[in-house]
Order: C-alpha cells, then sequence, then structure tokens
C-alpha cells in the first residue's frame, strides 16, 4: 500500500471530508476541531472563511478508508 494515501481517519473525520467536497458558507455546521485535524493532515485547507478539500484530501477520499475495505471483503 502507499502510505501517501493510508490515514486511518475517524468516522466524524471520513464524513466532515465528505461534507467539504462541496463548498460550504462559511463552513456551518462543520466541528471546527475536526477540519482544522484535516488541514494539519493535508485534506483540507481554509479558503478566505471556509473549508475546502484538497487534492490530497480528494485522493484519499476516493481511495476510501482500510477499515470499510474489511467491511466490503
Amino acid at each position: 500500500m502507499n502510505a501517501e494515501f493510508d490515514y486511518d481517519l475517524t468516522p466524524d473525520q471520513w464524513e466532515t471530508l465528505k461534507a467539504i467536497r462541496v463548498p460550504v458558507a462559511n463552513g456551518r455546521g462543520l466541528n471546527r476541531s475536526i477540519v482544522e485535524n484535516l488541514v494539519a493532515l493535508g485534506l483540507a485547507e481554509t479558503a478566505g472563511d471556509r473549508p475546502v478539500i484538497t487534492r490530497k484530501g480528494r485522493s484519499v477520499l476516493l481511495r476510501g478508508s482500510p477499515r470499510l475495505w474489511d467491511v466490503a471483503a
């Protein structure tokens, strides 16, 4: 596996990452702490006053969670 894309995110982090795929005005309804964690991981960034997903974040989201692979197998 490629360590660059292997992230063991919590379910809340996965949901937040999915939620910021679509631009949200002011990031309303998103847990600020989780967004900050995603920014620290390079999976999101802030554009003005709202979080946006990065290219790296999109790749991670498309690849999915290793925990979900076990469920699907």
